[in-house]
């Protein structure tokens, strides 16, 4: 199994007073990318959130390639694309380009998302959200096959026009966010990857090893056979029960952020999206005591190493690490993924990390 390192940049206005300087977060997370390769790190997933909703990075293409500049080795990956509040056909070509200028190391990974306020703000359907992002994904996916398309649609309807640039990649790979069953089926149907959220897979088929041979059976069945399955966790490498209690604080206080995202009212929520609705009641009233390894791996270096050997038994090809939830500063985070380096990734990576 490889590592990635992850971040959602939350940030949220629910912070208060510990909110920290956006534009510096954008710094950060950039030399945290740089770094992520000297470290030994598969990949780097960034988000794309607006308006200070959740996180603060409104475009992940751009910053991919700022980092594409300055390394030559990792992969480079939006986690995830908020695929409905773009045109397909740009997101093509902005990852086409990504491609072109990292020779070869982009990879895509597209979602509907789930905060209705960014649907609002952009006048997109919230309600038709799942149809719109698979037909959206089609195009992406048929630009990179083809290079030139038409298309009829019920959300998008163009002439033939001509992708430029094209994917360095024959196949760039494309990981579609994946919460629900009906999101898996589509994303096996198509024939492409997936990455999971560990808290949604355990709640909707019972253990991530389940999902993931759900994701391949169905796979299978649409005639697609060696398809990747990913996913996400909230990591801290600590020593003591102290460190412990401050991390998973740390991730009741990114829960307060989330639950916003949110529709108050569940009887008022999108069928699509009913799923999360009980996510978020369960959330509304955790606490720290009730945040068990599903939830968030926090423990010494061995303890971590253990877990994700789990993971990885599930059959996960590539786990990618979330470790500035919950406003981590920036010093930090650069010494989790220290730590991770030394201590955790040459358990799982070929090559060792450079720390020694």
């Amino acid at each position: 199994m490889k590592i990635g390192y992850f971040t959602l940049t939350d940030n949220p206005v629910e912070y208060g007073d510990t909110r920290k300087n956006p534009n510096q977060m954008v710094v950060d997370l950039a030399e945290q990318c740089i770094y992520a390769e000297d470290l030994g790190f598969n990949s780097v997933w960034v988000p794309e959130h607006h308006f200070s909703a959740l996180g603060i990075l409104p475009h992940p293409a751009s910053l991919l390639t700022y980092v594409a500049a300055k390394t030559t080795r990792i992969k480079l990956a939006p986690a995830t694309v908020l695929l409905p509040a773009s045109h397909p056909i740009r997101v093509a070509e902005e990852y086409a380009l990504l491609d072109v200028l990292s020779n070869g190391r982009a990879i895509f990974s597209a979602g509907r998302g789930y905060d209705q306020r960014e649907y609002e703000i952009f006048d997109i359907d919230y309600n038709k959200s799942r149809e719109i992002f698979f037909e959206g994904l089609d195009i992406v996916q048929k630009a990179w096959k083809y290079g030139k398309l038409s298309y009829e649609g019920e959300f998008y309807s163009f002439p033939e026009v001509e992708l430029t640039p094209k994917p360095v990649q024959e196949n760039l790979p494309i990981y579609v966010a994946a919460f629900s069953r009906p999101t898996i089926e589509k994303a096996a149907e198509m024939g492409e990857h997936v990455i999971f959220a560990p808290f949604a897979a355990n709640m909707v088929f019972g253990t991530m090893e389940n999902a993931i041979r759900t994701f391949n059976d169905i796979s299978k069945q649409h005639g697609f056979t060696g398809k990747k399955a990913s996913c996400s966790y909230f990591v801290s490498v600590v020593d003591t029960e102290d460190e412990a209690e401050k991390a998973k604080q740390r991730m009741l206080k990114y829960f307060t952020g989330l639950v916003p995202a949110f529709p108050g009212d569940p009887s008022k929520a999108p069928k699509n999206i009913q799923y999360f609705v009980q996510i978020i009641e369960q959330l509304k009233s955790i606490t720290t005591a009730d945040l068990g390894e599903k939830s968030i791996i926090v423990g010494n270096a061995e303890y971590v190493t253990q877990k994700l050997k789990e993971v990885e038994a599930s059959g996960v090809d590539e786990c990618i690490l979330y470790l500035d939830f919950g406003g981590l500063s920036h010093a930090e985070t650069m010494k989790q993924m220290e730590r991770l380096a030394k201590d955790v990734i040459p358990h799982f990576n070929q090559e060792e990390a450079v720390i020694g």
